[in-house]
């Protein structure tokens, strides 16, 4: 599961993980809530919860920028979830990482214009709750990419 996903991963020992996670999305934004009790109950479970907030807030942007913008309208409803949302640890850091069928990057805003907008902060939000972000496309199949956030722990 860990080395189609390090990809563009800063670099960390694959060999280090001490913990990894991951859990299937339907596509329907009731999604987001599953991700966020799934993240909760993960952290619990790895006695990182320190950092809570700010990863579930990570956790809730990278999947609803998934939901909202990497699924195609027509997407069958197959036995396998579209999205997935993978939490890995090591000891001092901890990576939240959201596949998605969509090989589109993510673009991120310059800036934000409207304070008060209700979208659009997305990736301006994952920059700023977290120690670092990226994406990379996927190689194979499944085909698509993971966009990733990096916390320090």
């Amino acid at each position: 599961m860990l080395e189609p996903l390090r990809q563009g991963l800063p670099p960390m020992e694959p060999s280090a993980v001490s913990s990894a996670a991951s859990c299937a999305l339907p596509a329907r934004y009731e999604a987001v809530g599953e991700a966020r009790r799934f993240t909760r109950r993960t952290l619990t479970d790895w006695d990182a919860a320190e950092r809570f907030d700010d990863i579930c807030l990570v956790v809730s942007e990278l999947v609803t920028n998934s939901l909202r913008h990497a699924l195609p309208s027509d997407i069958p409803r197959t036995e396998d979830p579209p999205v997935r949302l993978h939490l890995m640890r090591w000891a001092s850091r901890l990576v939240c990482a959201v596949r998605d069928p969509s090989e589109e990057s993510p673009i991120a805003r310059a800036e934000v214009d409207d304070c008060a907008a209700e979208s659009g902060r997305g990736l301006f939000l994952v920059e700023s709750f977290s120690d670092g972000w990226g994406w990379h496309p996927l190689a194979g199949a499944p085909t698509g990419k993971v966009v990733w956030a990096l916390f320090r722990l």
